[in-house]
């Protein structure tokens, strides 16, 4: 079908057929029998090499555990210009990535006045990057595909305005299709205020998904669980 496709196209319209997709705009593809592989391995290792940590030591996770960072700590400043470039860099690479993106979030609530200490949680992002170069995404064709989402809330994560931060990520089968870490808009006064208010960004986004899905012609027929 796919191939009668692209010979119909062919015969309408004056192109060049480039074969299957492997490379586009930083996101490496690849199309096996079992399903689609996405990932980011030679962004990551450019990445690496321009901020000159191609050699770093892996570390095993994005972020120390319990981590508070604050723009008031009293470190010295940190080029502030390199700091950006990095993290912008990190946000790209998050499309692929959904394992990073709380970590990016975090550090990119200081991208105007950057200090050592949030620089040192930069870099170990990096370093946890040169570890997981190969990862992505692999999305195989399933039997049933059934939308699953998952949120979770930090209470008054942030030290300097005391808002706490909601993530979400939703499964269509076992593939991943969505996610986000967001810091919320209001101060939440309490850990159940702050679960309500992750779980009803989440619960938009999924109302958002299942009409994307209806338009696709694949209709969920059963209520999300959230």
């Amino acid at each position: 079908m796919v191939e009668a496709f692209k010979k119909d196209m062919m015969k309408q319209y004056e192109k060049t057929d480039l074969g299957s997709m492997k490379y586009f705009l930083g996101i490496q593809v690849q199309q096996l029998e079992k399903g689609i592989f996405m990932y980011q391995e030679k962004y990551a290792e450019n990445l690496l090499k321009r901020f000159n940590m191609l050699n770093c030591k892996p570390m095993d996770t994005p972020m120390a555990i319990n981590l508070k960072l604050s723009s008031n700590g009293g470190a010295p400043r940190a080029d502030a210009s390199m700091y950006r470039s990095i993290v912008g860099s990190l946000i790209y690479l998050s499309n692929t990535r959904p394992d990073i993106v709380h970590a990016v979030s975090v550090v990119s609530r200081f991208m105007n006045d950057p200090s050592n200490h949030h620089f040192a949680a930069v870099k170990r992002i990096l370093r946890y990057v040169q570890g997981t170069k190969g990862y992505g995404l692999k999305y195989t064709q399933e039997k049933e595909s059934i939308l699953v989402g998952f949120t979770d809330s930090d209470w008054a994560g942030a030290i300097d305005d005391r808002r706490s931060t909601s993530g979400h990520v939703f499964f269509l089968g076992k593939k991943v299709i969505s996610w986000s870490s967001k810091k919320q808009s209001t101060v939440a006064l309490s850990t159940a205020e702050a679960e309500y208010i992750s779980a009803t960004s989440a619960a938009c986004e999924a109302v958002w998904i299942r009409r994307i899905l209806a338009d696709l012609h694949q209709e969920q027929n059963t209520p999300t669980k959230l």
